[in-house]
């Protein structure tokens, strides 16, 4: 698999994952998941019953081939907080340095700049989810199967995507 190959499926997958997620949730008010893409789908962590997922992911993937393109975008997408996390922690750290002033001369700076920079970081984390790490162009797709990991405390299940 070349590289371009792997990013599309990553984005792919992402964006299938999301939809799923987003579907689950208008469908199962307070349902609390983890999810997480990769290579061959993606993993659901949390009490949802395998038919409801499989018909979450089935439904998510024909709407995502509609052309409904922005449920590939979630608000609680972990791109959001790593976005959020490295443009808050840069510039709290470009409004800090400087050995001339002491550390409780640079905090409210720090604090002001990690601030705003939060502020930026949501519709900037909307974008890189939208043009970096989630692709709604999922034509080709299919999803192969939807299993049940284990009978352990946490319910897993996985979803299986292939290409037609």
């Amino acid at each position: 698999m070349n590289q371009r190959s792997v990013v599309t499926n990553l984005r792919q997958h992402h964006a299938i994952e999301h939809a799923t997620v987003t579907l689950l949730s208008q469908r199962l008010p307070g349902l609390q998941l983890v999810a997480r893409s990769d290579l061959q789908g993606f993993s659901v962590f949390g009490p949802v019953a395998t038919a409801d997922l499989r018909a979450a992911a089935e439904e998510a993937l024909r709407r995502l081939q509609a052309g409904e393109s922005g449920l590939a975008v979630h608000p609680n997408c972990g791109t959001n907080l790593v976005t959020a996390g490295v443009l808050s922690g840069v510039a709290a750290m470009m409004a800090s340095s400087g050995r001339q002033r002491s550390f409780w001369d640079r905090l409210p700076g720090a604090v002001l700049a990690a601030t705003v920079a939060l502020i930026a970081a949501i519709p900037l984390g909307r974008w890189v989810q939208t043009n970096l790490t989630t692709s709604p162009q999922v034509n080709d797709l299919c999803i192969a199967a939807v299993e049940r990991l284990g009978d352990g405390p946490v319910k897993a299940h996985r979803v299986v995507i292939e290409s037609r």
